[in-house]
């Protein structure tokens, strides 16, 4: 647990990618199933890698869906991962393709966004590294003076329109 209000810096761009499955037919255990145990597996074998360009990864779980939030290197970390005839992502996606897709069965779904450092911010308070402040590369510093609030951190103001006198504590 880190005892302070905290921001994540990373001064290099970065990728976020959101990407999860949604299961519209529970009965079709055999078409969402294998979806569903390959996705933690893969996440597995990007940590283990090194050279990757994954930064962290993050899963959730919500009624019929699963997730995860990461942080990549770079946009093209992330398609030489997705496109690596090695990698088990590549089988699972054309596996999905010629199997499971036109069923409906399982829905997958992904989001990426190229981040710039000077377009983002973060807070983190009272609680363990989480997020962007878990990836690799990225430092936490205390988000007090000119990073008290969110246009400060943004670059946009010198942190005193913060909305409460605790946010500089």
């Amino acid at each position: 647990m880190i005892e302070r209000r905290v921001h994540a810096e990373r001064e290099e761009p970065f990728v976020v990618f959101l990407i999860g499955m949604r299961i519209n037919k529970l009965w079709a255990v055999h078409q969402w199933l294998p979806i569903l145990l390959v996705a933690p597996r893969m996440v597995r074998e990007l940590r283990a890698d090194e050279e990757s360009g994954l930064l962290g990864s993050r899963g959730w779980l919500a009624w019929r869906s699963v997730g995860f939030v990461q942080y990549w290197e770079s946009f093209d970390d992330l398609r030489a991962y997705a496109r690596d005839v090695e990698s088990r992502h590549l089988d699972a996606w054309q596996s999905y393709d010629e199997e499971t897709a036109d069923s409906g069965a399982v829905g997958i779904w992904h989001e990426t966004y190229r981040v710039d450092p000077a377009d983002y911010e973060t807070v983190y308070n009272r609680m363990p590294a989480y997020g962007l402040g878990a990836a690799d590369g990225v430092e936490l510093v205390d988000a007090s003076g000119d990073r008290a609030s969110m246009f400060g951190r943004l670059g946009r103001s010198d942190g005193s329109d913060a909305p409460t006198a605790r946010a500089d504590d």
